[in-house]
């Protein structure tokens, strides 16, 4: 099978065991001890510098064709990314800092981050000759699929669990998918999924590290930030944490631009998580190298309600490796910062992302900040999404 990938695209390595793959004969995880699959390149063979990428419109996360897997012209793509970098001086004030920024991937086609993968992982999956695609999610990775799908003329089959919100359970049906609502928590819609992959063979999968592309298109946030702060590299990322995986994505980015010579620093990178399903900030301040599961998840962030991360020890790499943290702060805090964003800056966060906006406060009081820095903030949705979230939050304050 010929793919139709970029020049400097090599293969796919294991992240557990260090085998590689061809790309047209692997798809997902890793045929010798099933780990997570990684995209790798010839950086030898790259030649990008500043005043090329300024030259180019900055219109989608496409524009970094050269380190992506495939070629823009093959993508099933809506123009996603190229998202706005939102100067934020009240936050500032709060936190203490010299900056904040707030990277607004609620500016999306399908209102989220959750785009960037699914176009690089749909594309993979045209390119595999998929006619089924198929995954679990908490809601907004199955909405954006089921978009890709849609445009890519591809049949998807989306697990949710009960709590999902209305948009993404109405959005997957508008957009042509097989919804699927299964119990009340993501892991239940995880097992039907498993479940529904046993009995269709051919169903490609477009689970997180599962497929080697949703992190890959992730990535593309890390290039943006820099370029749109003018190639000075923030000196903190504070990123909500689910499944981590965007905050291993622009991990990766990081260390490629560095290696090219495009950057000389990496950003330390902060992992915000809610108090009710905090798997990685338990490891990382018990000095871990892996997580343990969290038995009873409780947060109202469903984004974030993934009690068994399967990449956590890469996420925990990032974090040591760029000198960052971990920090868990509760729901209502949670809502509260979220609530706080939209009142005095204008950016409406969707509740699972506003665990990173509360979460650089209690950094901030914890005083890991000097006072002259410069924070970007990740914002993976748009509010709306969850609107009655943040409401109900402000009904409760007799708002």
């Amino acid at each position: 099978m010929d793919l139709t990938t970029t020049d400097a695209f090599d293969g796919l390595e294991c992240v557990d065991c260090g085998a590689t793959f061809d790309a047209a004969e692997a798809t997902h995880e890793c045929p010798d001890c099933g780990g997570v699959l990684d995209p790798t390149y010839d950086y030898d063979a790259i030649d990008l510098d500043r005043e090329t990428l300024a030259s180019r419109p900055f219109d989608s996360m496409w524009r970094y064709e050269e380190l992506l897997p495939f070629t823009r012209e093959s993508a099933v793509t809506m123009d996603e990314g190229a998202t706005a970098l939102v100067d934020c001086p009240n936050l500032a004030d709060e936190l203490g800092v010299g900056r904040v920024l707030i990277k607004d991937e609620g500016r999306n086609p399908t209102g989220t981050f959750k785009d960037r993968g699914q176009t690089v992982a749909v594309t993979a999956a045209t390119q595999h000759g998929a006619s089924d695609v198929v995954l679990a999610s908490a809601g907004n990775a199955g909405q954006a699929a089921a978009a890709y799908a849609g445009r890519a003329g591809l049949e998807s089959h989306v697990f949710l669990p009960s709590r999902s919100g209305f948009t993404n359970k109405a959005m997957v049906n508008v957009h042509g998918g097989d919804m699927n609502v299964v119990g009340g928590r993501i892991g239940d819609a995880g097992a039907a999924y498993e479940e529904a992959r046993e009995e269709h063979e051919d169903w490609y999968p477009l689970q997180t590290f599962v497929t080697p592309y949703r992190h890959e298109g992730k990535k593309t946030m890390l290039y943006e930030i820099v370029e749109q702060l003018d190639w000075d590299v923030p000196d903190a990322i504070c990123y909500p944490t689910g499944g981590g995986v965007g905050l291993v994505g622009m991990y990766k980015a990081a260390t490629e631009f560095r290696d090219l010579g495009l950057i000389d620093d990496l950003p330390a990178m902060y992992a915000a998580q809610a108090s009710g399903c905090a798997p990685i900030v338990e490891a990382y301040e018990e000095g871990w190298d892996e997580h343990e599961p969290v038995e009873t998840p409780d947060t109202i962030c469903g984004g974030l309600e993934i009690p068994d991360p399967g990449a956590s020890p890469w996420i925990l790499e990032a974090l040591r490796e760029t000198d960052g943290g971990a920090v868990a702060t509760d729901d209502p805090d949670i809502l509260e910062a979220g609530v706080q964003v939209a009142k005095h800056e204008g950016l409406e966060m969707v509740p699972s992302a506003a665990a990173a906006a509360s979460g650089a406060w209690e950094l901030a009081e914890r005083g890991e900040f000097d006072g002259d820095e410069t924070i970007v903030i990740l914002n993976t949705g748009s509010g709306n999404k969850e609107a009655d979230v943040l409401r109900s939050h402000l009904m409760g304050q007799g708002v």
